[in-house]
């Protein structure tokens, strides 16, 4: 059996290779042709996954190891009889650590602490709960919004989006749909950027279109907004160099991109071909798994503010500024070579791992601080 998969999927070899022939490769360079004699295929969001690509082609299960699906038409592969699994949740962790690294880098970058200052998180799924949970430990005041969980359970927590637009912070995890009762192509539109909190910062690690790039841009500019965090790009992976340039953080969409989530993706779908088969799975991810650069980390917290503690751990595990500054680089590259360099940067993304993999020896720390950095998701 012939498996096609995503050269970005870690440990697709040795994984699927207990399943078949493995052949490996670009995910955006994926053609008909590649895909004709595979009977699985294996992508990452980057590949767009339909009627264009499988048609005619052996392939009886496709599966994304990411957890958005939008680029995958699960309509068409329903009606072809195509089999079709994703990862939900897998990078969910790593995307909400990415936040708490952006977050209290902006804060020390404004001389203000997070500790009362207000977020409001736009989807409330896996990477949304995560958030929560996440900027409460760090004291923050959180709105949430999800139109389609307020409508399924009722629940008052979930606030009008208008509620959200006087928030310090604005993250946006969403999917992105065009269509249906709660659309999300453009939602951070020029209309909800202009109702904004002046001086708030917009948060997007969902998807580029979810923001509407040249609105952004005209906000920016214009200083009625205060501030941007980007890791998805419209136009990706040429991201408009006139918005790179104005936003106080860029990163090319990395933010789900710890090796821990990336290797979750790839053991969820994994396990659902296996399902698909009928076969029992062999591959032990245990057996892959590198030690962590850092398995333990002693910090010195007596007399220290709370925050400043919070934010060396975490920036030690996940400097973000590191990937700010690769990015910004892409100006310096040819136009033509843009885009390479772009996918490149996530091709041979450095291992991140979570903070659980780290235990934490604070000195001098206070029973609330450690409070806070457990609710982060250090160990200690």
């Amino acid at each position: 059996m012939l498996i096609v998969a995503d050269e970005n999927i870690p440990f697709a070899r040795e994984a699927f290779s207990t399943l078949g022939e493995v052949r490996l490769a670009s995910g955006r360079a994926l053609t008909p042709a590649m895909v004709r004699d595979a009977e699985l295929l294996l992508v990452r969001s980057i590949t767009r996954v339909d009627r264009a690509l499988l048609e005619g082609s052996r392939v009886r299960f496709a599966a994304t190891a990411t957890i958005g699906t939008d680029h995958v038409d699960e309509a068409w592969l329903k009606q072809a009889g195509i089999a079709f699994a994703a990862a939900p949740g897998s990078n969910a962790n790593s995307v909400g650590e990415y936040v708490v690294c952006a977050l209290l880098t902006l804060a020390a970058r404004q001389g203000r602490p997070l500790a009362g200052r207000s977020i409001g998180i736009v989807g409330v799924g896996n990477v949304g709960t995560r958030v929560e949970a996440k900027c409460r430990a760090l004291g923050m005041e959180v709105r949430l919004n999800d139109p389609p969980l307020a409508r399924r359970t009722g629940d008052p927590k979930y606030r009008p989006l208008e509620e959200l637009l006087s928030c310090d912070f604005l993250t946006l995890h969403t999917p992105l749909e065009k269509g249906g009762p709660d659309p999300t192509w453009h939602l951070a539109n020029a209309a909800l950027l202009a109702r904004m909190n002046p001086g708030a910062v917009l948060l997007n690690a969902s998807r580029g279109a979810v923001a509407d790039g040249r609105a952004l841009l005209a906000a920016l500019e214009s200083g009625s907004l205060g501030g941007a965090v980007l890791d998805v790009w419209e136009g990706e992976p040429t991201p408009d160099l006139r918005l790179l340039a104005r936003v106080d953080l860029a990163t090319p969409h990395i933010a789900g991109y710890s090796y821990d989530g990336k290797v979750n993706g790839t053991e969820m779908i994994y396990r659902a071909a296996c399902a698909h088969l009928g076969v029992e799975p062999r591959w032990d991810r245990a057996a892959c798994m590198p030690a962590p650069e850092i398995a333990e980390l002693p910090l010195e917290a007596a007399g220290r503010p709370e925050e400043e503690v919070l934010r060396e751990a975490a920036l030690r595990l996940y400097p973000i500024e590191r990937d700010d500054a690769s990015l910004r680089r892409v100006a310096d590259q040819p136009a033509d070579k843009r885009g390479v360099y772009f996918d490149r940067l996530r091709k041979d993304y450095p291992v991140r791992r979570e903070f659980q993999n780290t235990r934490l020896r604070v000195a001098g720390g206070t029973p609330a601080l450690e409070r806070k950095l457990r609710g982060i998701g250090f160990t200690l």
